[in-house]
């Protein structure tokens, strides 16, 4: 089974759970006071997890709400169900599903749906990056003054890590926003609609499937510090290429 393919109709099945689910009430439970976690959450993951376990049965999981298993073909399934558990969790539509496919340690291809706008972002590693089936390419914005630019804030910890960060972008570009879903944020830079984005202490199942699509779009990535980027490192820094340099030190000048 082609993995790109299979990754593809899996999110855009899960999203379909989710937008089912939306106007409906929640049940929330609290990772941490400000981190939640919804049984839409939990049903997303369970309905990825067994479609994982039937049709690659030898692959690894990683799954953001537990749904972590071993493997021994060398291939891996990195899955955020749902991406964008408090706007989801408060009706707001900015929510996706991120799934990452990885063969031997490298990202082979992603895959996220974001089921109220849908939009199926996708990629294969060296063949390009999509949206809908219709390919796509970071922005041609060259200056940090004529950009807009996206971030995220670790739930409950703002003025810990980004506060100096933001005020500088802030001055620095022309708008900065904060959707609260790094994986659609990361699209979103893919397709031109931001020019960058950057956040620290993220999980690997927030940005596997979108750093492989910005790149396949013609987007650059890189940890903040500028040092090569790590999935499990938690820091990004993505962008289209042309204003990587520039806002990297703004925002490490901050």
């Amino acid at each position: 089974m082609d993995p790109l393919a299979f990754i593809i109709s899996l999110a855009r099945d899960a999203g379909t759970l989710l937008r089912d689910r939306f106007d409906g009430p929640r049940t929330i439970e609290h990772k941490s006071p400000k981190d939640l976690v919804t049984d839409a959450d939990r049903a997303s993951e369970a309905l990825i997890v067994a479609a994982i376990r039937a049709n690659f049965p030898g692959a690894a999981i990683l799954g953001e709400e537990g749904g972590v298993y071993a493997g021994s073909s060398g291939e891996r399934f990195i899955v955020d169900p749902l991406d964008g558990t408090s706007n989801y969790a408060h009706h707001y539509p900015m929510y996706c599903v991120s799934i990452g496919y990885e063969r031997d340690g490298v990202l082979e291809a992603g895959a996220i749906y974001a089921p109220v706008l849908d939009e199926l972002f996708a990629a294969q590693r060296g063949a390009g990056a999509t949206r809908n089936g219709a390919a796509i390419r970071v922005s041609s914005a060259e200056r940090v003054a004529d950009a807009m630019v996206c971030t995220g804030f670790v739930p409950g910890r703002f003025e810990e890590r980004n506060i100096r960060e933001w005020t500088a972008a802030s001055r620095a570009a022309q708008a900065v926003r904060r959707d609260g879903s790094a994986a659609l944020d990361l699209a979103a830079v893919a397709m031109g609609r931001f020019d960058a984005f950057w956040e620290w202490r993220l999980k690997p199942w927030d940005v596997a499937a979108g750093t492989l699509i910005v790149r396949e779009a013609g987007g650059t990535v890189s940890a903040i510090d500028g040092e090569v980027f790590d999935i499990a490192d938690g820091s990004i820094l993505a962008t289209n290429g042309r204003i990587h340099a520039e806002l990297a030190a703004v925002i490490n000048g901050a």
